[in-house]
């Protein structure tokens, strides 16, 4: 499940500003190669920005009918006259994007300036696969100059690569600044941070972009020092290169400096606010970063996709339904809701968030999906138990003609693992590299473990785990020794701690799990000893603790909990929900208490465990007829578990659980799990 991080215990949800609709438009692009064509004839040195009117009378090469579209546009000769209106028309087409428009309105010039030319092969220049068409343009500008030579070179480093580049810009008889520095990004985008930083020092003269560039550049490689040596002796520092060492010090996990350099920024733009909430987001800071996020659209800055995917990726992790709801808002309110990332995040976070419906309306309201957001609902239904759903959806997909990915058969596999279709999940993994051409990667092997595992077929688990094409990651034994814990098979067990301690010492999962086995066989001294080797090696156990959100506020809980202010009403209701347990046949079960104390002090604590404390709760404080949702940190009990059946049926109440397995939706004393988790 995704990374979580403790809640404060009373933490009240982030209220959002409204702001005016504003309009986003993105787009993305992709390359083809093309051979690259003969290099320019056109030896005339290059008068920089310097106008030329040509007439085209004596033109003999002309660009052909077949290159524009259907001419239903009536286009009025006499508008063409003027070659400064004509200009600016084809400048605004190409700034839209619509090239043909443009080459019609040039193509009906009788006279051309040098301009003309430029703003026709900048728009093939942003084309991607049109560098042979721009490349022939180029030749017949008549007097190219610096603006010509460098729409050409950006044309070829977006279509060729940084080597046919590099191949042009050395023909260049005359370099600008942004000659140097469209080259200097172009290698730092690749990594070739070896060669950027060569063309660099070469550089006659640099501006802030030429800085920036070089800073970005080893950011993105993951060379922070060099970064930090860069920035800190660059005469001029621009929000790019602010931005860019933010990102930076983010990535590393540095997040008490990138805040700081946040603060000090003389200067911030909207990539700066994304990078921090992001950043925190990334780091299991939510909260943090859903704080900022606040003061982002407070302060007046309006978000785009990006910002609004990160504020729902932080809902996700915090469980944060009642923020999400008002991020959904902004998409409506910033008209972000026909952006794909967007939307993805927002069907993710609804499914995160235990409101399986409201993802899937969405999801049906989108007009534009991808693989990632099939992704994401297929991976909802089968985190909710919703098996059979996940793989009718995936069937879909299918017909839709969109081809799945390795993500896609994580969420087939996993789908299959919670519904218990054992059989068909093998199916799957088999037909996935044959008839799909996707490898198996270590994650769908971990989800076929957990599949033969949950299933009781664990020697099948152990064969599958020798038969891997790579050598097994620590992932792949825990989960087999989960497996072990659940059907009590002592001696695998060992087998699976030992081999997940030799890959990860500092693993708190094989001892805990480890211990736990002990604890069910009742080999108490061995469960001592586990635990005395935990303290040898400083390895300490991450404490479970639950959290629900009640009109914004969110409250967490830890087993044994002393520290709520409203613990008095809590146990009362415990007390109460335990007695009518009990006359409903209920039966404490003392394997999960795992503690060799007496019978009756067992009872009391898995009484208390954190999720009995959450729900009561929320008895107590959520309205009738509404869901009450509950997350824990890790795999809720096995007597929670049993208990939380009878409550709901009980208190005639629904009662959604997620922890860090699966979703559990609990109503009429039936889990949605069928009990087989």
């Amino acid at each position: 499940m995704t990374c979580l991080r403790r809640s404060t215990r009373a933490q009240p949800s982030l209220l959002l500003k409204t702001f005016p609709n504003a309009k986003n438009q993105s787009s993305s692009l992709s390359t083809i190669t093309i051979k690259n064509p003969p290099p320019n004839q056109n030896n005339q040195p290059i008068p920089p920005h310097k106008t030329h009117l040509v007439s085209t009378g004596n033109m003999t090469q002309q660009l052909t009918p077949t290159q524009f579209c259907n001419e239903s546009t009536h286009f009025d000769p006499h508008q063409f006259r003027n070659v400064i209106a004509s200009n600016k028309l084809i400048t605004s087409y190409i700034r839209s994007g619509d090239l043909d428009s443009a080459l019609k309105v040039f193509e009906k010039m009788t006279v051309r300036t040098t301009t003309s030319w430029n703003s026709i092969l900048a728009g093939y220049a942003k084309i991607p696969g049109k560098v042979k068409e721009a490349r022939q343009l180029f030749d017949k500008i008549p007097q190219p100059d610096t603006c010509s030579y460098n729409s050409m070179l950006a044309c070829y480093l977006r279509n060729l690569g940084v080597g046919s580049a590099m191949e042009f810009f050395d023909l260049m008889p005359v370099k600008d600044i942004a000659s140097w520095n469209t080259m200097i990004s172009g290698f730092a985008q690749n990594g070739e941070m070896r060669e950027a930083q060569k063309l660099f020092l070469l550089m006659p003269e640099k501006n802030s972009v030429s800085w920036s560039a070089l800073v970005s550049g080893y950011v993105k490689c993951g060379d922070l020092d060099s970064a930090v040596k860069w920035f800190e002796v660059a005469p001029v520092k621009s929000v790019v290169a602010w931005t860019a060492m933010v990102t930076g010090y983010m990535k590393f996990g540095k997040i008490g400096v990138a805040a700081k350099l946040f603060r000090e920024m003389p200067e911030k733009n909207l990539v700066t606010w994304n990078a921090m909430v992001a950043g925190y987001v990334e780091n299991c800071r939510a909260e943090e970063g859903l704080k900022l996020f606040r003061s982002m659209i407070g302060y007046g800055v309006r978000p785009n996709a990006s910002s609004l995917s990160s504020a729902l990726l932080g809902c996700s992790n915090l469980s944060a339904l009642q923020m999400g709801r008002q991020v959904h808002q902004l998409l409506y309110k910033f008209e972000l809701y026909n952006d794909t990332t967007s939307g993805t995040a927002l069907v993710s976070m609804y499914w995160k968030c235990g409101n399986l419906e409201d993802a899937w309306k969405f999801f049906i309201e989108m007009t534009r999906k991808d693989v990632v957001t099939w992704n994401a609902m297929i991976a909802g239904y089968a985190q909710h138990g919703e098996g059979l759903k996940a793989l009718s959806l995936f069937d879909q997909m299918r017909n839709e003609g969109v081809k799945p990915d390795w993500i896609t058969f994580v969420s087939v596999l996993m789908a299959c693992n919670h519904a218990g279709l054992v059989d068909l999940g093998v199916q799957y993994f088999d037909v996935m590299a044959r008839q799909y051409q996707v490898e198996a990667k270590p994650e769908h092997y971990t989800c076929m473990v957990d599949l033969l595992g949950r299933a009781g077929k664990l020697v099948e688990a152990v064969a599958l785990i020798k038969k891997m094409p790579f050598d097994p990651h620590s992932a792949i034994f825990g989960t087999l020794l989960g497996a072990c814990r659940m059907h009590k098979n002592l001696e695998l067990a060992e087998f699976a701690a030992e081999k997940l301690l030799d890959l990860d010492p500092t693993s708190a999962a094989g001892y805990v799990q480890l211990a736990n086995v002990y604890a069910a066989t009742n080999r108490w001294d061995l469960v001592g000893k586990v635990r005395r080797s935990m303290k040898e090696n400083r390895v300490v156990k991450t404490p479970g603790y639950s959290w629900i959100e009640v009109k914004s506020v969110v409250h967490e809980f830890r087993s044994g909990d002393r520290a709520h202010p409203e613990l008095a009403s809590i146990h009362e209701k415990l007390s109460e929900l335990d007695q009518k347990m009990k006359l409903a046949g209920y039966v404490p079960d003392l394997e999960f208490a795992l503690h060799d104390v007496g019978e009756e002090q067992k009872q009391q604590l898995l009484l208390w465990h954190s999720e009995k404390l959450a729900i009561a709760f929320g008895l107590i404080h959520v309205n009738l007829g509404m869901p009450i949702r509950i997350f824990k940190n890790l795999r809720v009990c096995g007597d929670c578990h049993h208990a939380i059946k009878y409550i709901s049926a009980i208190e005639k109440r629904e009662i959604i659980l997620r922890d860090t397995i699966r979703f559990h939706h609990f109503k009429n004393g039936v889990c949605s799990c069928g009990d087989y988790w």
